[in-house]
């Protein structure tokens, strides 16, 4: 399990800088995954988000997708997603608000459903 590191150890000004860090993209996110049933979190240039947003397709899953970036730019705008949802990696998909995972995790939560 990944040790997280608790509330108390961090100083107020870190916990303020925490709660600002790119909050409008945070709040993008967060505001998506409550309007939306399926909602993939991605970047440019990445094949794993691609083959994400093709399987979702396949499969006639409407989603919304949220693209921050390529591999070359808005790299702090996804650290704050990383940050708020602690998913290490994109995609980051979600279904009715949950965290689903990332693209193997897709698969097995939809042949699970």
């Amino acid at each position: 399990m990944r040790t997280i590191l608790e509330q108390n150890k961090i100083d107020t000004g870190a916990l303020n800088s925490m709660k600002t860090f790119h909050s409008n993209v945070v709040q993008e996110v967060h505001q998506a995954t409550a309007e939306n049933e399926w909602v993939i979190v991605g970047m440019g240039q990445n094949p794993v988000v691609g083959s994400a947003k093709k399987y979702l397709n396949q499969k006639s899953i409407p989603f919304k997708y949220l693209k921050y970036g390529n591999y070359f730019s808005q790299w702090k705008q996804r650290l704050a997603i990383k940050l708020w949802s602690g998913w290490p990696t994109y995609p980051q998909i979600f279904h009715k608000g949950k965290l689903v995972g990332g693209y193997s995790d897709l698969k097995k939560y939809l042949e699970k459903n």
